[in-house]
């Protein structure tokens, strides 16, 4: 069920203008609109890395549909898309919401941490698996993480971990470029998809360091598709469906060329992964 957006908090950074509105589940969510000015099939893929970075066992957000009623549209005019000096109306009805970890005014998040610390991210292997996801769906952007101080049981599987024990934690962001964007194709750049920190590589020796990722994703079944298309809002679709079905299909073909996908990038920055055997 969606959730109600209920008061803006402030505009995010980023091409889409999301923007990180409260809602009634207790919530916070980064919201980005069906109109946004990278295209509405943004939300469709972001939509689609939620579902399939879930099943690869990635920290990521949580995702919702948040619905914009008519009276907070109202009420808060800021609620809107820019355009050089113009303002563009973002619709009531439903929007693609990634959930915020905590309360913004109360819990610090980061979208950088120096490398001293980044080295000690409690789920920093997780960057091998967002490697993997990023060959296999062809994402065009560069990768995208937050990192936030918590009580490391509350957000991942980690049973060894005493119960109390914080320490940074990792989440994977911003897929609206897998697929190449609006484009909806598969442009395999072997320089694309990489973490601007090379720190995060520094240990990947071979392919055997990309497990278990990559075996989940040679595996992935097929019901996956199934999943997103029956869960799929259908009003971000417009006439899109049988051309997602499509794109779904060549992903899963897909599957078998994921390792030659990260040799290419291995061979194409290699100064990213000065352990590689």
């Amino acid at each position: 069920m969606p959730v109600n957006a209920t008061r803006l908090e402030r505009r995010m950074r980023g091409g889409a203008q999301a923007q990180l509105l409260a809602c009634d589940d207790g919530r916070h969510y980064v919201t980005k609109f069906l109109e946004n000015p990278q295209h509405r099939r943004i939300l469709v893929n972001e939509w689609v890395a939620a579902v399939f970075l879930r099943h690869l066992q990635i920290a990521s957000p949580e995702i919702r549909v948040v619905n914009l009623p008519p009276n907070l549209l109202e009420a808060e005019s800021e609620i809107c898309l820019h355009s050089g000096t113009s303002r563009r109306a973002v619709s009531a009805g439903w929007h693609f919401g990634s959930q915020f970890p905590g309360n913004p005014v109360t819990d610090a998040v980061y979208d950088y941490l120096p490398d001293a610390l980044l080295a000690s991210v409690v789920n920093v292997r997780h960057f091998l698996g967002a490697l993997v996801f990023d060959k296999w769906t062809s994402n065009s952007d560069a990768r995208q993480a937050i990192f936030f101080r918590r009580r490391i049981r509350d957000w991942l599987d980690e049973p060894s971990t005493p119960s109390l024990q914080k320490g940074f934690i990792a989440q994977m962001i911003d897929h609206g470029y897998i697929f190449d964007g609006p484009q909806w194709e598969f442009q395999d750049s072997p320089i694309q998809g990489l973490y601007f920190r090379p720190v995060v590589y520094s240990s990947v020796r071979g392919l055997d360091d990309f497990q278990p990722w990559l075996d989940r994703a040679r595996f992935c079944p097929e019901s996956l598709c199934d999943e997103v298309l029956r869960e799929l809002p259908q009003a971000w679709l417009d006439q899109d469906g049988p051309l997602l079905e499509s794109l779904l299909g060549r992903l899963m073909q897909r599957r078998s060329r994921i390792e030659d996908y990260l040799r290419a990038t291995v061979r194409a920055k290699s100064h990213y992964f000065p352990a590689w055997r």
